[in-house]
């Protein structure tokens, strides 16, 4: 059977989220027997046409040219491409760059699962017009697409209240790691003597809320900040922010070294706020942070009562001032946010659960 991967950067992963589910997921199903194919950009670092047995096309996305908007030209010569080619399934990550494609291209006879992601729309960075086209490119996709996949309770919830559709419930995926105490000694810091944050740099990530609760609790450990800083909102924080125990390391792409921070962080801040069930908070989880995490339905779904959670800076403050008494509860929180890693989001489970799915709509 042949399935086809669309909506990201290409694999192997060298950028973020949908990207390293794409790697996970294709080579799981090619393990599994299936005929897989991942669409790339035409700059991927990667050069050749596979990758541990899944092919790879690579197709033109002027970014570097226009920005942003060159995902709509990417996706959509992706899609035009792939639906020439009859794959049985074609998964597309993500909607706000291809759903103006499904109206364009002729795709009735085509079966597109569409990974509906978070509430874009949301997002503090954008314009009231640009959220507002961002809405009806999330109905064209619920609409269009043959099926949808959500990865977090709360956006299958969403999707059924808004426009009356179903979707199947698949998260990402994660699996246990075993942090290194030797690697964290690149970043000059002792283990559980800091807390660390790692996430894209934007506002809806409650990045600014978390600081200015750590800021004001006056905790002498220092704060690490992971995430690409030179934007104009990290060059605002670097500004607020300076001389007040706070480190901006920029970005960090050795898992290992990601993992190793995340395990001997004195607690992890998870500020996401905008949807979906976050793979950054499963890699903490993995990792066994002790979490503190913005209060909402899509962190509380994944964490359930394993994390500590506030919705502004006075809690946070708070919630560092009483560190000790808050961290008797640290380890049972930690032993079963790992069964759930290995019981729930495993890649393992993941990648069974999109076997299945391949199997319900192909029938």
């Amino acid at each position: 059977m042949k399935i086809a991967i669309l909506g990201t950067r290409g694999i192997p992963n060298n950028y973020g989220g949908f990207e390293q589910c794409a790697e996970h997921l294709s080579v799981g199903l090619v393990e599994n027997g299936y005929d897989v194919t991942v669409y790339s950009v035409g700059n991927h670092p990667y050069n050749k046409n596979q990758f541990k047995g899944v092919n790879i096309i690579k197709k033109w996305c002027p970014e570097n040219k226009i920005g942003s908007a060159a995902h709509f030209i990417y996706d959509f010569i992706c899609l035009r491409d792939a639906l020439r080619k009859n794959f049985d399934v074609i998964f597309e990550f993500g909607y706000q760059s291809v759903a103006i494609s499904f109206m364009l291209l002729s795709i009735k006879d085509s079966i597109i699962v569409t990974n509906m992601d978070g509430l874009e729309w949301k997002r503090a960075k954008w314009s009231p017009f640009v959220k507002k086209i961002t809405k009806w490119f999330e109905r064209i996709a619920a609409k269009k697409s043959t099926f949808l996949i959500s990865d977090n309770q709360g956006i299958q919830d969403y999707l059924k209240h808004k426009y009356n559709v179903e979707s199947n419930l698949i998260s990402y995926g994660a699996d246990e790691v075993f942090p290194d105490q030797t690697l964290i000694k690149y970043y000059d810091v002792e283990p559980f003597s800091y807390f660390l944050l790692i996430a894209r740099l934007e506002p809806e990530n409650n990045i600014e809320l978390i600081l200015d609760g750590y800021v004001n609790s006056k905790i002498d450990f220092p704060f690490i900040v992971v995430g690409n800083h030179t934007t104009p909102y990290g060059d605002f924080l670097k500004d607020k922010y300076r001389n007040k125990g706070i480190i901006f390391l920029g970005g960090i792409f050795n898992k290992e070294h990601l993992d190793s921070l995340r395990g001997f962080a004195k607690c992890y801040f998870h500020g996401h706020s905008v949807g979906g069930t976050n793979p950054a908070l499963l890699e903490a989880m993995a990792a066994k942070s002790f979490i503190f995490a913005h209060d909402n339905v899509f962190n509380r779904d994944v964490l359930e009562h394993n994390a500590f959670f506030f919705n502004n800076a006075k809690e946070i403050k708070e919630m560092l001032l009483n560190f000790n008494n808050l961290a008797v509860k640290k380890d049972e929180m930690l032993d079963n946010n790992i069964k759930k890693i290995r019981n729930k989001y495993s890649h393992k489970n993941i990648t069974k659960q999109y076997i299945d799915l391949i199997k319900a709509v192909t029938l």
